[in-house]
């Protein structure tokens, strides 16, 4: 592979993982809104949870039980 097609290569994938990193970053700040937004108490260990989670189908499952979860805890418990 050329150099300037590797480094082309390279350089989309690093943009790409910034992208993905900031989706997950709105995510976690969508769910962190809804829980406050409803007047949740959220603890430091949670919001740290949230914020570091990179898998977008876990932050959407997140996102969905913040919206009727009584406590922030809740959300991360499975049925």
């Amino acid at each position: 592979m050329p150099i300037s097609l590797y480094t082309s290569f390279i350089a989309e994938e690093i943009r790409e993982e910034g992208r993905a990193e900031g989706r997950a970053e709105g995510r976690a700040r969508d769910i962190l809104l809804v829980l406050e937004a409803r007047g949740i108490v959220v603890s430091d260990d949670v919001r740290e949870r949230i914020g570091s989670c990179r898998d977008s189908a876990l932050m959407k499952s997140w996102f969905e039980r913040a919206i009727t979860a009584d406590s922030a805890e809740e959300i991360f418990e499975t049925t």
